[in-house]
């Protein structure tokens, strides 16, 4: 004879299995997350060994500064990124790829224009930050040297009239006061720039027209004296310095050197 599953049997099955996947779905999607989370972060540190071979190279001072600039556009010869500096010792430009990097509202949706460059109209990209400008990560503008003329940022030259790139000047390890505590490169987006911590963008500026959440938990940060680590609060990453003479990176008055 034989037995078949009544339908009170099959509803409680598929209840375990409803129960079970409701469990497992968030464990295996923060599991996913942490593996990204884990890869961004051995990024930063092999482009922190880049960045430690450079200096050895080049006298011990930072590397010029260039900052999401479009034309040329990344990955096109002559494009302006600190990237294109460090690639003879990364030997590749995928490690300045996050993978959670999920671009931002402006290269997304803003039409082509100097100052965002475009981002677009890339076709058949992602649109992330490295595709826009070539790197998921910011290089710090006050630990970096910035170099009048040279330096670009939104591909406009950084020089004594551009009162939010001015020049700094050549800028060796020698002058960094406290290099632990001075970070040189952090992710693009942190967190604690979404809507939810910044309402309207009052403290940080990236909200609501630059943000778009990449790690949910924080971001990694590499530092003057080489290390990298992931920093999971805003109250770190505001008492952390970013410049050599130990400014704090965001104070009373906004912004300080970033």
């Amino acid at each position: 004879m034989k037995h078949a599953f009544t339908l009170i049997e099959l509803l409680v099955v598929i209840a375990i299995i409803a129960t079970l996947a409701a469990i497992l779905f968030p464990v295996f999607a923060q599991a996913r997350e942490s593996a990204r989370q884990t890869t961004c972060l051995s990024n930063m540190r092999q482009i922190g060994l880049a960045l430690q071979m450079y200096r050895q190279d080049y006298d011990e001072t930072l590397p010029i500064f260039y900052a999401y600039n479009t034309q040329p556009a990344a990955d096109i010869a002559g494009h302006l990124g600190v990237e294109v500096l460090l690639q003879p010792y990364t030997k590749s430009r995928d490690i300045f790829r996050c993978p959670d990097d999920a671009g931002g509202p402006v290269p997304q949706n803003t039409p082509s224009n100097v100052e965002y460059g475009g981002c677009s109209d890339l076709p058949g990209k992602n649109r992330s930050y490295r595709d826009c400008y070539g790197s998921s990560y910011r290089f710090t503008r006050g630990a970096l040297s910035v170099i009048s003329g040279v330096s670009k940022q939104n591909n406009v030259l950084c020089e004594p009239s551009n009162d939010y790139c001015l020049p700094s000047g050549p800028i060796s390890d020698a002058a960094f006061q406290a290099p632990a505590e001075t970070y040189i490169m952090r992710e693009e987006m942190l967190p604690w720039f979404g809507g939810d911590r910044d309402p309207n963008g009052a403290k940080y500026g990236y909200f609501p027209d630059y943000y778009k959440q990449w790690h949910p938990r924080g971001g990694s940060f590499v530092f003057a004296d080489g290390h990298a680590k992931f920093v999971v609060s805003a109250g770190q990453f505001d008492k952390l310095f970013c410049s050599p003479d130990a400014t704090r990176n965001f104070g009373n008055s906004g912004w300080a050197c970033d």
